[in-house]
């Protein structure tokens, strides 16, 4: 019936059949024709343009996910203050670190983080399941920079453990092509159980050493196949990641632009065999079917403090579904440049930034400050070049963990050292409408919805704080049984999942399907997120990115069966 029902709201939103556009996706957003669309490579630093933002569904749809704050998509009116906020960093950082000689380049560099690869909750077995870059050099002695791939996991995320595997005696490897990035895939849709979860490896080519995309697959993550489907010639630090709103994987790879050599390049496809074999560097001034310029950094980067005038480049970009939108995760390079850090003895500086978008493409950064940023001081274990992570975040109660990679300072190699941490952030908490002692109010634009019961995340628990909700017709009018004075309002509270009801009305099965829009009336407080449910236990039906304890297998937040 829900399936039913959105496909009908769509249509109607579209005003007539979907062949008169593009896709029409899950949130009203119609997508153009030629996808994914294809822009001119830009000649000097620029925002992306998010082309929805501008030109909003007449309705939107939110029966999907927890309805996040993070740009204006959703907002028609309001004098709330936006507040961007970050995560903390666990006090025990890092989480992991390299404490084995094998895991040590032949110069005895030592590495144990990943590089992307991926970090996720499996339920079937109720772990924590991290995959990471580590050196090889004890065990492949031929070159300098060789990298295998290993495994750890932790019953609470915090503490992990590297468990002996059977791949290399006294290690924890599970593979051992000489690698660059990677992206482990935890695949929740996959009927078949050998592939459950899958490896995008950046791999050297034994003939030339350069890079391409290999993919394997395993039923356990730790028990790899041959390669199944390869690229053509990459460029280094290239990632994957799948859109489940859209059912694609797609490829996020690095390009060159007269802007940046640190620019990206995007392909999608049904299927991932597909996906990586189209996969390959692209031609200048040749038009290539599958691969299209992507981004290039934009003017509002962060710089390095000591290298202002370094122009700024997007080092990688890792993108994960969260509730209703995809999250992307920006490593910004700021430098210097690697000769320069190699004569002074430093790390380059990468930073991880955000990014939020409706489409799977098109990218808002209504903030550029750092999400998760250096610390550059003496032991630090981020002291530079900071790498984020496949997979996050994961949901943990309330909370939100995001793990990054980060290099200390060391006399033995200027671009090694690198240890894991950990950064907690509250649940949806990347941005919040915010109102001080005098009440604010924010308007929604026109949503539709099967749901029955209204959600928010607020906090609200100061002592003059306070909530209301009201919904508004058409025409701008209170509707009757649903009004602010009707509103049991929210006080003392400071919850991620709080229900919101009116004197008569405990839910909203009366307005389903038909078009309104919500009023917020917030006082001494922030509001993060609204959703509606079918279920009093207020369950969102968004995709909970790299899952957590007690949340559904399916990768959707459903009730539990």
């Amino acid at each position: 019936m829900t399936t039913c029902f959105i496909g009908v709201a769509l249509a109607a939103i579209a005003g007539g059949e979907a062949s008169s556009g593009g896709e029409i996706l899950y949130n009203g957003i119609r997508l153009p024709q030629q996808w994914p669309p294809r822009y001119e490579e830009p000649t000097k630093a620029a925002e992306m343009p998010v082309p929805y933002l501008v030109d909003k569904p007449a309705v939107i749809p939110v029966n999907v996910g927890r309805q996040l704050f993070v740009d204006s998509f959703l907002i028609a009116e309001t004098n709330l203050t936006p507040v961007y906020h970050k995560p903390t960093f666990y006090e025990g950082n890092p989480v992991l670190q390299p404490t084995a000689d094998w895991e040590n380049t032949t110069e005895g560099a030592p590495y144990a983080a990943p590089f992307s690869d991926g970090i996720w909750y499996d339920d079937k077995d109720g772990k924590y399941k991290m995959w990471y870059l580590a050196g090889a050099g004890m065990i492949h002695k031929q070159d300098k920079q060789t990298f295998y791939t290993g495994y750890a996991e932790s019953d609470d995320g915090i503490h992990w453990v590297k468990p002996e595997l059977d791949l290399v005696k006294g290690t924890c490897l599970v593979d051992t092509a000489n690698r660059d990035a990677a992206t482990i895939w935890l695949d929740r849709k996959e009927t078949d159980p050998a592939k459950r979860y899958k490896m995008f490896n950046v791999e050297r080519r034994p003939t030339d050493r350069r890079w391409q995309f290999i993919l394997k697959y395993s039923p356990d993550g730790i028990h790899w196949s041959e390669g199944v489907a390869q690229s053509g010639d990459l460029y280094d630090r290239s990632s994957v990641f799948y859109n489940p709103f859209r059912d694609v994987w797609c490829l996020s790879m690095r390009y060159g632009t007269k802007v940046s050599s640190r620019s990206r390049s995007y392909l999608e496809a049904k299927d991932p065999e597909t996906a990586v074999s189209m996969a390959h560097r692209v031609r200048k001034g040749v038009p290539d079917k599958n691969v299209v310029f992507w981004f290039t950094p934009d003017d509002k980067e962060p710089r390095h403090p000591q290298f202002p005038d370094v122009n700024p480049g997007i080092y990688n970009f890792d993108v994960m579904p969260y509730e209703s939108i995809m999250l992307g995760q920006y490593a910004v390079w700021q430098g210097p440049e690697n000769n320069v850090c190699g004569e002074l003895g430093i790390q380059k500086r990468n930073e991880i930034c955000l990014g939020y978008s409706r489409d799977g493409f098109h990218f808002s950064r209504p903030s550029h400050e750092p999400f998760m940023a250096n610390n550059p001081t003496d032991g630090a274990w981020n002291w530079g070049n900071m790498q984020s992570v496949g997979g996050v975040p994961l949901i943990v109660g309330d909370s939100l963990y995001f793990y990054c990679s980060g290099r200390r300072l060391n006399d033995i190699m200027w671009d090694s050292y690198t240890s894991t941490g950990l950064a907690r952030l509250r649940r949806d908490g990347f941005v919040s409408m915010n109102a001080g002692k005098d009440e604010g109010t924010l308007l929604t634009e026109p949503i539709v919805f099967d749901g029955r019961y209204l959600f928010v995340n607020a906090d609200v628990a100061g002592k003059k704080s306070a909530l209301y909700v009201e919904l508004v017709d058409e025409d701008g009018n209170a509707i009757e049984g649903y009004t602010k004075k009707e509103c049991k309002p929210l006080t003392k509270t400071d919850s991620t999942k709080a229900m919101v009801s009116w004197k008569n009305n405990a839910d909203l099965t009366a307005l389903a399907g038909k078009p309104v829009r919500l009023r917020f009336y917030l006082r001494d407080g922030d509001l993060y997120s609204f959703w509606i449910s079918p279920w009093e236990s207020g369950e969102s039906r968004g995709y909970t990115s790299g899952g957590g304890p007690g949340l559904s297998p399916t990768g959707v937040d459903v009730p539990l069966e």
